[in-house]
């Protein structure tokens, strides 16, 4: 177990520990402390012959420990598998995934549950020729500017609602990204969008910013990822939030929202812009991002939502054995 030093006083996440133990499971916890730890763990697990990597922290934790997976020169099926156990502010990965909130019911996904290959985003930084992963959502414009500025004790004190918190103090603040994206459909057709946006999600999960619902179809194992843009408002201003208000929130970010499911993008802006990757903010004017297909094997729930129905988690993990 991979452990986000600022969990590591849990004491529900020290029973299940315990609790697992006694039931004949081996699992050695190391906490991290500061940058590359992460990294360092993983390859002294594989270096123990680890059967499984458990991440326990927040979106960002996951997306960590992936990360240093997804850079190793091995296949997917010749590593460790994953698992979460989700400590963080908002989990909102654990959410749309259906993984327990509680340490015990988490680790028992993580014993007791096939594992099954799972994409990953990869965002090449054009401008710095920089490759980074992402296993849950990149996003930006609002949402992303809203995530960054969420300060920490508000986060300990309010948790998710320190975003809505910080949203409402953003509010009259948009301004709006200036970009130009453009793609090859998986059929093979040129997509094209230009213009300005005020919030915008690339999904291989569904949601993040405390529950922001971005890429609302987005699957884990489907090769593709999911492009959600909201454009500048202008005239649809009173109509959305006449949605919002009838409706509710999805509703209104379907009368607006630009949508594909791609298995790459490209996106250029005149100016820098931040891509927000679970928490890790990025900043270009030239991007690149691809679903990697199946580049770790993740334990999740039985009928997990963000795997594709026709392939459960027992016949996934035979594919991938």
């Amino acid at each position: 177990m991979i452990l986000n030093g600022k969990s590591a006083g849990d004491e529900p996440l020290r029973e299940a520990v315990a609790t697992l133990r006694g039931r004949g499971v081996r699992l050695d916890v190391r906490v991290t402390w500061e940058g590359g730890d992460a990294e360092r763990y993983v390859a002294e697990a594989i270096a123990d012959g680890v059967d499984t990597i458990v991440a326990a922290g927040g979106d960002g934790t996951l997306s960590e420990v992936a990360a240093t997976l997804a850079h190793r020169d091995e296949d997917a099926h010749a590593l460790p598998t994953l698992a979460l156990v989700p400590l963080g502010t908002a989990n909102d990965f654990a959410a749309a995934a259906g993984i327990p909130l509680e340490p015990l019911a988490a680790l028992e996904v993580a014993s007791g549950q096939p594992a099954t290959p799972v994409d990953l985003l990869r965002i090449d930084n054009l401008d710095s020729d920089r490759s980074h992963w992402c296993a849950n959502l990149a996003s930006g414009g609002f949402g992303t500017q809203v995530t960054v500025e969420t300060d920490e004790g508000l986060k300990k004190l309010l948790g998710g609602l320190a975003y809505l918190v910080t949203g409402i103090a953003r509010l009259g603040r948009i301004d709006p990204v200036e970009a130009r994206f453009s793609a090859t459909t998986a059929d093979g057709a040129d997509f094209h969008w230009q213009g300005g946006f005020i919030a915008l999600g690339i999904g291989n999960g569904r949601q993040a910013g405390g529950g922001q619902v971005l890429c609302r179809d987005a699957v884990l194992d489907d090769d593709l990822l999911e492009l959600t843009i909201v454009p500048t408002l202008e005239g649809e201003v009173a109509a959305t939030i006449g949605a919002v208000i009838t409706r509710g929130r999805q509703a209104a970010l379907d009368r607006v929202a630009v949508r594909a499911r791609l298995p790459s993008l490209r996106i250029e802006a005149d100016q820098p812009f931040v891509l927000n990757l679970d928490g890790e903010p990025i900043e270009s004017t030239r991007f690149r991002i691809d679903c990697v297909a199946g580049r770790v094997r993740m334990h999740l729930p039985r009928g997990c939502a963000l795997l594709r129905p026709s392939r459960s988690a027992p016949e996934a993990d035979k594919v991938a054995r």
